[in-house]
């Protein structure tokens, strides 16, 4: 059977790093604890999670953690995406028995195979697991719209995409006109940089940072009761920082945590990222406090 209940803000989980660079597992409940505390819809562990710079072992207990704190509240996204379709079959599938609700699954880039290899590369992790699979559409690793189209409309398993690749709104219009959201609904990335122009095209989420999920919650909210001017103002308010926040991942990993310890959800010890990592400089975080101070109270609870 299809899934199509996913829906809202499911922002992407900070992962806390000690000065070792080792995971420090009960700020990472406290994160948890603190995204549900907010609204939020969903949470996953993807790129902005630093997954790349874990080991599988690390992934899967990172994995238990938020699946077990998060206690079937809200469903829990991993983003299993590798070069190989066999070692995305396993990540898959270990972490479907864990208890992931959904997968992440960007196409591989290093082979330069052509579209036809790469949907069937999604069909055939499709074939081995049954929970639903977003296919991310992202950066140095886009999907065609044709691809995804033809995609969700092969397998039952693929009916989510999360669109990624700048410019994103051509991608949302072409999926819009080509499939049925029976069959394929549309999350919005990029850490929520075009939100508004998404939800203006019917998007069905958003998955950003999570910096700022109240922010988020609250315009996904007015959104749906029809409030569209009010929910466009309040995120107006917060454009500045959404672009500091997304300045490449090295960058923003570290920042997005600098935000998250002043917001008192990490402790300042667990603020770190792993290297290697373009690390901010004092005026760099200068600017994030000016900007930090100067935006509503939302950002000082």
């Amino acid at each position: 059977m299809r899934h199509l209940s996913f829906e809202g803000v499911f922002p992407i989980l900070q992962t806390p790093f000690n000065e070792k660079g080792e995971i420090v597992f009960e700020e990472v409940e406290n994160e948890v604890d603190w995204l549900i505390e907010k609204g939020v819809h969903g949470i996953g562990i993807a790129i902005a999670s630093e997954i790349f710079k874990l080991n599988d072992n690390e992934k899967f207990e990172l994995l238990k953690v938020v699946v077990e704190k998060s206690s079937g509240k809200i469903p829990v996204i991993m983003n299993s995406g590798q070069e190989s379709t066999e070692y995305t079959i396993f990540l898959s599938k270990k972490s479907e028995e864990i208890g992931a609700n959904g997968l992440m699954i960007k196409p591989p880039v290093f082979d330069n195979a052509p579209q036809s290899y790469i949907e069937e590369h999604f069909l055939n992790i499709a074939n081995s697991v049954n929970i639903p699979i977003f296919l991310q559409d992202q950066g140095n690793s886009p999907i065609s719209g044709e691809s995804a189209v033809r995609l969700s409309d092969g397998h039952e398993n693929i009916s989510y995409i999360k669109l990624e690749s700048i410019p994103t709104i051509p991608r949302f219009d072409y999926c819009n006109i080509n499939s049925s959201r029976k069959k394929l609904i549309l999350f919005g990335g990029v850490g929520g940089s075009f939100f508004i122009e998404e939800l203006r095209r019917g998007s069905s989420g958003t998955m950003p940072s999570s910096v700022i999920p109240d922010m988020f919650v609250k315009v996904w909210k007015l959104w749906n009761e029809n409030k569209k001017e009010e929910a466009h103002k309040h995120y107006s308010e917060f454009s500045e920082l959404i672009k500091i926040l997304n300045q490449g991942l090295g960058l923003a990993s570290w920042i997005n945590k600098y935000v998250l310890y002043r917001r008192g959800v990490l402790s300042k010890s667990s603020s770190f990222s792993r290297s290697p990592g373009l690390i901010p400089s004092k005026e760099h975080l200068k600017a994030v406090s000016y900007t930090h101070l100067t935006l509503p109270t939302i950002l000082l609870v």
